[in-house]
């Protein structure tokens, strides 16, 4: 299949290595040194055994319009990036082309094909002006949750941590052909990609912990497993994931784990850090609306209370502005310097 994969990050790297080495006509949306990268050296990708794999044949392009319309377009960007791209994407599209979206946190679409009273309703805190869901059809969107852990070591290289799950879902809960489809590349790309019935609650079960530890982390500076083994921390993400289950309930949503299970799950990936501190790391504005905003908006659309995470969204906004006014006051002091 044509195969657009939008962003080599971390997660866009791994997926659009993997499927390029098993054969599909990968094309990477990307800019800056990842372009440049990828157009002299393809894609190389560190295995979590540690074998080093390349896809030289991989294309790499900033013009949308160049790289015409595609089977797949993957959009591997972290959830507050989706905008800039998202009035660009419409050249990828042909009549049946399908659009996997790879965003942690409670996507712009959660309610449409959703029924019920808040059917097609927008997620503001991710989707501000309704600009996604009209440039991008939510017929032609197919959920997909990430599971695996990888980071961009340099431009063009990906180290893969652990895991390969990616599910799939139609947004209605439907079993299509397409579904199907793109669930069969990415297997045979070996990665699983098993096609549920209710995709959200997929969603759900992965937010519930990237609304606590991401902000935690960042906050602390802190690992997963030094979170779920310091007692107070520890305690605070479990309130948090109280709060998120109550909110989802209202919404018809069960976990299909316990929470002392998912805790624990997280803390088997050991010294592991979030996207959320390795982006306050970097220096780089963390996702907060889309993991910890979005389930906020929700509470309120419900009536559930949820004073702990409103309490840990307010601390990571305040460093978000913290952290935007150095790199202003980095700029200006270059500009006066110069």
């Amino acid at each position: 299949m044509k195969i657009a994969v939008i962003g080599a990050g971390a997660i866009g790297g791994l997926v659009g290595a993997r499927l390029a080495l098993a054969g599909e006509d990968v094309t990477f949306i990307v800019r800056g040194a990842n372009l440049e990268a990828l157009r002299n050296r393809g894609i190389r990708l560190i295995e979590a055994d540690g074998q080093v794999r390349i896809a030289a044949q991989v294309r790499a392009t900033d013009d949308y319009e160049a790289a015409g319309p595609q089977d797949v377009v993957i959009v591997a960007l972290k959830a507050h990036q989706v905008a800039d791209v998202a009035g660009r994407i419409g050249a990828l599209f042909g009549p049946e082309t399908v659009v996997v979206t790879m965003q942690n946190g409670i996507p712009f679409w959660y309610f449409h094909r959703h029924g019920g009273e808040f059917e097609g309703r927008p997620v503001l805190s991710v989707d501000p002006g309704n600009q996604l869901a009209q440039a991008i059809p939510p017929a032609r969107i197919l959920g997909c949750v990430v599971y695996p852990a990888a980071e961009l070591v340099s431009p063009g290289v990906i180290r893969h941590i652990e895991g390969s799950r990616f599910p799939l879902g139609e947004l209605d809960g439907s079993t299509s052909e397409r579904a199907g489809r793109v669930g069969a590349c990415f297997e045979h790309a070996g990665l699983k990609a098993p096609v549920l019935d209710n995709i959200r609650a997929e969603i759900w079960l992965k937010l519930w912990g990237n609304l606590s530890f991401n902000p935690i982390s960042a906050l602390a500076h802190s690992t997963l497993v030094d979170i779920c083994q310091h007692p107070l921390a520890r305690g605070l993400a479990a309130s948090m994931m109280r709060e998120a289950e109550a909110v989802a309930a209202k919404l018809g949503i069960a976990f299909r784990v316990t929470l002392d299970r998912r805790i624990e799950g997280a803390e088997k990936i050991g010294k592991h850090k979030t996207s959320m501190l390795q982006d306050v790391e970097a220096g780089r504005g963390p996702e907060i609306d889309a993991l910890v905003g979005s389930v906020i908006e929700l509470a309120r659309m419900t009536g559930t209370p949820t004073p702990h995470i409103d309490s840990a969204y307010a601390l990571v906004k305040l460093l978000e502005q913290s952290m935007a006014e150095a790199r202003s006051g980095v700029r200006l002091h270059k500009a006066v310097a110069a």
